[in-house]
């Protein structure tokens, strides 16, 4: 079948095709308006080219809330020893913090053996943890005399509870009365472990520490080289002993910081009575089967423990966290069930 010819701008509009899902027009056809050419156009409007009117500006989008900056936690802090007051902020685990205080006072952290809240005294119930009340004042102890004491071991306890500072440094926390230790009478609380046989232990947590004195072989002396935390005049000569009732408590306050080994710190309500009543049992337990006292520990365990509904759900949740402790099972058991009776006003 034949074709006529047409116009020249017809065939050339009859040739290509039209846009498809926002496709390009080919070059030739853009020239064209609905049949007309550009020329005609122009001459249907007085010789100007129309254009699209333009586009109504952007609404701008709605303000948000307005941002307020968050309030900067300052807190005091002195020397226990004696010093004037400082103030520190931006801290988010207990090393940062040992490195703010050193930096006010122009020391090394690796100085500061631990703190306390609200005390200058070695008292083991304000002893820092891992939580400090908003409107507590830290008293920083920091290294005083080094000495070396021998110890022979008459029975398998040494009477001992270790803790540690939470930055490489483990110290006593309690001694029995009428044990080994006790009869030492200059061995106190509060003294760093700097050294088992010569062997350096910093960098150990305080559960390692508490391993080795107990793997020290009854009859057969050893020597352990100890730091004093430096005494202020009216401190010399004092022997401080932790009693067993409130230790462990958490200072008084609306809200705590809490200090975390990882992540930022963050501002929290403080423990309700069952978390405080879990709390120091676990901490009990952890002195009965471990040796050592840590309040900060006993915190996080009874954290993982009181949504779980099984003791295997525990136990999963405790290795997650807190696996390199290696937690005997009986020791689990203990813990859940202390859990379960706090929980259940059981205690």
């Amino acid at each position: 079948m034949k074709h006529t010819a047409g116009a020249p701008g017809e065939s050339r509009r009859q040739s290509s095709e039209p846009m498809q899902n926002g496709e390009a027009m080919c070059p030739e056809e853009s020239k064209t308006t609905a049949g007309a050419t550009e020329e005609e156009t122009a001459q249907s409007h007085g010789g100007v080219v129309p254009s699209a009117p333009p586009l109504p500006p952007s609404s701008p989008p709605p303000p948000g809330p307005p941002e307020y900056p968050r309030p900067r936690l300052v807190f005091h802090t002195q020397l226990a020893h004696g010093s004037p007051t400082g103030r520190i902020h931006g801290f988010t685990n207990v090393k940062e913090l040992y490195a703010k205080i050193a930096e006010v006072f122009n020391i090394s952290p690796s100085e500061i053996l631990f703190c306390t809240l609200n005390s200058h005294k070695v008292d083991m119930q304000k002893l820092l943890g891992g939580q400090i009340g908003l409107e507590d004042f830290i008293f920083a102890h920091v290294r005083g005399e080094t000495k070396e004491v021998e110890v022979t071991k008459t029975e398998d306890a040494l009477g001992l509870t270790i803790t540690d500072n939470g930055a490489g440094y483990a110290f006593i926390k309690r001694i029995k009365e009428g044990s080994t230790i006790d009869q030492l009478k200059t061995v106190c609380v509060g003294d760093h472990i700097e050294a088992i046989n010569d062997q350096s232990i910093v960098g150990c947590r305080h559960y390692e520490v508490a391993k080795m004195l107990k793997e020290q072989p009854r009859g057969i002396p050893f020597t352990l080289r100890l730091v004093e935390p430096k005494k202020a005049f009216d401190m010399i000569g004092m022997r401080t002993r932790a009693p067993k009732s409130s230790e462990g408590k958490i200072a008084n306050g609306k809200e705590t910081l809490r200090l975390h080994s990882k992540g930022s710190a963050t501002v929290q309500e403080v423990p309700n009575e069952f978390e405080e009543r879990a709390t120091k049992k676990v901490d009990d337990l952890l002195e009965s089967y471990m040796g050592i006292r840590d309040v900060e520990l006993a915190t996080t365990i009874v954290e993982a423990g009181k949504d779980k509904k099984s003791p295997d759900d525990f136990a999963q949740a405790l290795d997650s966290v807190l696996g390199d402790f290696a937690f005997p099972d009986v020791f689990m058991l203990e813990v859940w069930e202390a859990i379960g009776d706090s929980k259940n006003g059981r205690m």
